[in-house]
């Protein structure tokens, strides 16, 4: 049976807390804006309904990465935070497709809207204060055990706080202009930007997914920390790539040729314990030692110190 590290289980308690108050609010916006008559904020209840799911997507990963490595997954499952982190952008997405779908519908059609209720407004406010509260708990969080998903989640939430500020303006200009079709107006603006939340989300993703850094100054960071070993030359072939909120380095650098076994080994684990020094959340730093001038011009993957302008 897996152990559930304390990481995990700021994640399980983060996404239960997130499940709840979501629930919470879904509940209270979509029952308020049927009776209220107000789409905009129907609309704002479903993005919130389907902040549960994603929050329940992270809750059933958490229990997934808590699984230690295994013969056919050597690396672990933590990476299973960044698959369920484009899992959420899916679900995001297919909610402001649906709204957008329904909206632009109901514009078509042409059907003189009834005037929303001045209930609605009070419901939205009430809406802002709790979403805002949920963003910054889920991004606290979310940074401080550098989880993808969480922070996926936060900037979802939000994201929400904005959506429920339109709506709010959206209501407002509706009540002072009396055109209640600002507000089905406003309802398919946040479908459009709910949309293009998720889009983000699942770029960010997938750069992680296929080996890509978000940030490529850790190059840099990995060829000074090779430049403070002496004997240890050229660095080249650097590889970074993150699981989850690990990262795994791999690099090749050049020694005199005349060293012994055990002395390149030396400078090879100097290296490493450097680039640990420099870098948090290490997973493993794999240094490969060969001598000096061996580099094979013509190896098109990795990044080299030579030529690095980052």
């Amino acid at each position: 049976m897996a152990v559930i590290s304390a990481r995990t289980r700021k994640i399980i308690k983060a996404s239960q807390i997130s499940i709840f108050g979501n629930l919470f609010l879904s509940l209270v916006k979509i029952v308020a804006g049927f009776l209220a008559g107000s789409l905009a904020l129907v609309a704002d209840g479903i993005d919130s309904a389907s902040d549960i799911l994603a929050s329940m997507i992270t809750l059933f990963t958490a229990r997934i990465i808590s699984r230690p490595p295994d013969i056919k997954y050597p690396y672990g499952y933590d990476k299973a935070d960044t698959v369920a982190s484009k899992l959420v952008a899916f679900v995001i997405f297919f909610a402001g497709a649906q709204l957008a779908i329904s909206t632009s519908q109901r514009l078509l059609e042409g059907k003189q809207p009834e005037m929303p209720s001045i209930i609605a407004i009070i419901v939205v406010l009430v809406s802002i204060v709790g979403k805002q509260f949920l963003a910054k708990y889920l991004k606290r969080i979310g940074d401080q055990i550098d989880s993808p998903m969480l922070r996926a989640n936060a900037r979802n939430m939000q994201n929400d706080v904005i959506i429920s500020v339109s709506v709010l303006v959206g209501l407002v200009l509706t009540h002072v202009l009396k055109m209640p079709i600002i507000d089905s107006i406003t309802a398919l603006f946040v479908s459009i930007w709910i949309m293009v939340v998720a889009i983000r989300i699942i770029i960010t993703s997938s750069r992680e997914l296929m080996d890509g850094v978000n940030d490529p100054t850790i190059y840099r960071t990995i060829s000074d920390a090779v430049a403070k070993v002496p004997d240890a030359k050229n660095p080249h072939r650097i590889r970074a790539r993150k699981m989850a909120h690990y990262y795994m380095i791999a690099l090749d650098v050049e020694v005199d040729g005349r060293k012994t076994l055990y002395e390149g080994h030396t400078i090879g684990h100097q290296v490493e314990s450097n680039i640990r020094e420099l870098i948090p959340n290490i997973y493993d730093v794999v240094v490969h030692v060969e001598p000096t001038g061996d580099e094979n011009p013509e190896e098109a993957y990795g990044i080299s110190g030579k030529d690095m302008s980052l």
